[in-house]
């Protein structure tokens, strides 16, 4: 029951690591912050936070697959505006209007 670990771990690996945008790496922090709090919130209530199961490997596997559909959110989220601007400047151009 550590799948909570492995956001946590990335979120102390990029808050150590830093990036050029404040704002993209506040969010991807608050991301995974938010992720690895509520493995923890879960694991509390259900009684088991520190417990490791017969199978640690699946439930870091888990921690792994947590981490990447955030880190993937992320990415949407700050792609959408410049998807976005690119499809509107596109559309401009060959003359559809929305």
């Amino acid at each position: 029951m550590v799948c909570w670990v492995v956001p946590t771990l990335a979120a102390t690996i990029e808050f150590l690591r830093g990036r050029k945008s404040k704002i993209h790496k506040n969010s991807l922090n608050l991301m995974f912050l938010g992720g690895a709090l509520f493995g923890i919130i879960d694991h509390l209530w259900n009684g088991e936070l520190f417990l490791i199961s017969e199978n640690w490997v699946m439930d870091l596997a888990l921690g792994f697959t947590i981490t990447g559909g955030i880190i993937g959110s992320w990415f949407m989220i700050i792609s959408t505006p410049k998807i976005t601007d690119l499809m509107r400047r596109l559309s401009s151009r060959l003359g559809i209007s929305h």
